[in-house]
């Protein structure tokens, strides 16, 4: 399997993740999220599509299903290549995104790395994540879209259940790198050995020192 590193830029304006683009020797599948897309918008995805880069945009869209439909549209036609949106949202909402997706693919997030069974627990959700994870698998499934976003502890399990779906794992560290604010964290790989298609790395590369080198520090890992 040719597996895909994502860069995250989670930055919060254009010089910022030019600044970090320069410095990674032309890496092109890159991540946008909330924090740089709502600084510098949808003129500056186009701009980094023009310059031929491949934007992974992490919006995790979760609205009724027309809105989200609706917005899936919009975003199709920025010429992104991957796209999240959240997989509590229900099938129904999951249904209406796949409906108006072109020529982008989407992911389901399930659990946010961030959360662990006693954040679930703290907004009322006693569900196993991996159970949850589960359930929200096969609405993903059945609405038709690409695959799902998971915690490398998920991964395994969902690619046993969804066997040609893309399993995208943030929440990538190395040995002694700081877990910051994810609580369910893992290799790079060993993200891959459990079935990961695509990782999302972002500060380990991002705030280091030499980002190019510690990338093909990842890359190498991720080659073998």
């Amino acid at each position: 399997m040719n597996v895909r590193l994502w860069v995250a830029l989670d930055v919060s304006s254009q010089s910022d993740a030019d600044a970090i683009l320069a410095r990674l020797d032309g890496h092109r599948d890159i991540k946008v999220g909330m924090e740089l897309f709502y600084s510098a918008g949808p003129e500056y995805v186009r701009d980094l599509i023009g310059r031929g880069y491949h934007i992974f945009l992490d919006l995790k869209c979760h609205d009724i299903p027309r809105t989200v439909a609706r917005a899936v549209g919009n975003i199709d036609r920025l010429g992104v290549e991957l796209l999240t949106v959240h997989a509590a949202g229900g099938f129904e909402m999951l249904d209406a995104a796949c409906q108006a997706q072109g020529t982008l693919s989407l992911v389901g997030v399930t659990v946010l790395t961030s959360l662990d069974s006693k954040g679930l627990a703290d907004i009322g959700i006693f569900t196993p994540i991996a159970e949850l994870a589960r359930v929200q698998a096969q609405a993903a499934a059945k609405a038709g879209i690409a695959g799902l976003v998971a915690s490398g502890g998920e991964v395994q399990a969902l690619r046993q259940l969804w066997p040609t779906a893309r399993l995208v794992v943030p929440g990538i560290r190395r040995t002694g790198d700081a877990a910051g604010d994810q609580r369910r964290v893992v290799g790079a790989a060993e993200a891959v050995r459990l079935g990961a298609s695509d990782i999302v790395v972002g500060r380990p590369i991002t705030a280091a020192y030499d980002p190019k080198r510690v990338l093909e520090q990842f890359l190498r890992e991720l080659s073998g």
